[in-house]
């Protein structure tokens, strides 16, 4: 059934096409409008893709990412003001769309809560008010500072981009003799595909280096109430590069752990003045109990709305939009099933071969096998989530189930290199 919305009444911040393309059969014509950077316009040929879409009526070329000026953007775009609700499409547009909604008087996640959890170390600094677990962190201006940090962790830290996502710049550092060579990597990180070439400002977090499980929890809030709340279970890469290779929903962790990850989650969301949308933090289960990790105040990336959709037989994304206009929808409180995402990580090279995907596609439980690379690509090293090469997404009777149904159909499929 299609969401009740006329022409123009929804407005993204940041063009995320793909999801856009997932909710095709709920958007009624011409009712999206797309906000966009004009060199993301350009560079991504944003005008054509669009036009592709019956359910998008425009796109708005803005600059939005490093400051939006709501009133001007409205003044310039008297449209705007028919819309019912506003969400980012992605990660530089939390900001924008908390700003766009509030001067609409529209739900939304509050500017406050927005601006805490678009910077890493705000986030920090919050959740140890909060009394919420961190590791040790520091705000650091050199390299020097970043590897005097280091020495007094033990010789190990982490460095990340306080204003940056997709695990873009995060590095596990082992030698205090190796944060000068890898300074430059989270200090002044790649321009990524959504970003605006004019600079995303970012600071550089020094962290201690955690050591547990790892897990995500998302939650849906209205109005200050979380209404809904999912544990995953994540899988990331060892050594430098914690790039995340796969989820699970739900957590097989036993019940009283799940309730613990949900009560931080809870917590961290009260002490931003989380208003209404979606919270999906990040979360290492230490001997001391869980520990933050990161926040976003916008959907997840990495298929996990899909997995929660799945395994709790319910749509997670349109009961997301309907928060944002003002409606309570209700989700099941337990999930029926489970459901796991495994990536596809190729060697670096140019690719030669791609073999196994009719396998995978037989193993059971496997519901969609997608492979982003072809003969003649080339493949890099994997440093952030942008760089694997595709995914495999199953389901199962409970977590065990689909993770190993996930994993045994990625492990069918060769992309051979050289």
């Amino acid at each position: 059934m299609q969401l009740d919305l006329g022409r123009d009444e929804m407005v993204m911040l940041g063009s995320a096409l793909d999801l856009l393309r997932g909710l095709g059969d709920l958007l009624p014509a011409d009712s999206v409008v797309v906000v966009e950077e004009p060199d993301v316009i350009r560079r991504r040929d944003l005008d054509r893709h669009c036009a592709a879409l019956p359910f998008v009526s425009r796109l708005v070329p803005a600059q939005y990412q490093t400051g939006l000026d709501a009133e001007a953007l409205l003044a310039r775009e008297p449209g705007l003001a028919e819309a019912r609700l506003v969400l980012p499409g992605q990660e530089y547009g939390v900001l924008a769309a908390a700003q766009l909604a509030e001067a609409l008087g529209l739900p939304g996640a509050g500017v406050k809560s927005a601006e805490v959890f678009t910077d890493k170390h705000r986030m920090r600094v919050l959740a140890a008010t909060a009394g919420l677990t961190n590791p040790a962190f520091e705000l650091v201006g050199t390299a020097a500072e970043a590897t005097a940090f280091a020495r007094r962790q033990g010789g190990r830290c982490v460095l990340k981009p306080t204003r940056r996502a997709g695990s873009l710049g995060v590095q596990i550092i082992s030698d205090p003799a190796l944060v000068a060579a890898a300074w430059t990597a989270s200090a002044d990180p790649e321009t990524p595909p959504d970003a605006t070439s004019r600079g995303l400002p970012t600071a550089v977090l020094a962290e201690q280096v955690l050591i547990g499980t790892e897990h995500s929890v998302e939650l849906l809030v209205a109005d200050g109430e979380v209404c809904f709340g999912n544990v995953t279970d994540k899988r990331v890469l060892t050594g430098g590069r914690p790039v995340e290779t796969g989820h699970t929903v739900p957590s097989a962790l036993r019940p009283d752990a799940r309730r613990e990850l949900l009560d931080v989650a809870t917590r961290l969301a009260g002490a931003a003045g989380f208003r209404t949308g979606v919270l999906h933090s990040e979360w290492i289960r230490t001997a001391e109990g869980p520990a933050l990790v990161e926040c976003a105040a916008r959907l997840p990336g990495d298929l996990i709305t899909a997995l929660i959709s799945i395994a709790y037989e319910a749509g997670f994304v349109p009961a997301y939009l309907r928060m944002l206009r003002g409606e309570r929808p209700a989700l099941p409180a337990r999930p029926t099933g489970a459901a796991a995402v495994e990536f596809l990580l190729a060697p670096p090279g140019t690719v030669t071969a791609v073999d196994g995907v009719r396998t995978a596609r037989r193993v059971p439980g496997v519901l969609n096998v997608g492979v982003g690379v072809a003969v003649g690509d080339r493949v890099s090293e994997v440093t952030s989530s942008a760089q694997r090469s595709g995914q495999v997404l199953a389901w199962g009777t409970d977590p065990a189930a689909a993770t190993t149904a996930a994993a045994r159909a990625a492990a069918e499929i060769r992309i051979t290199t050289g």
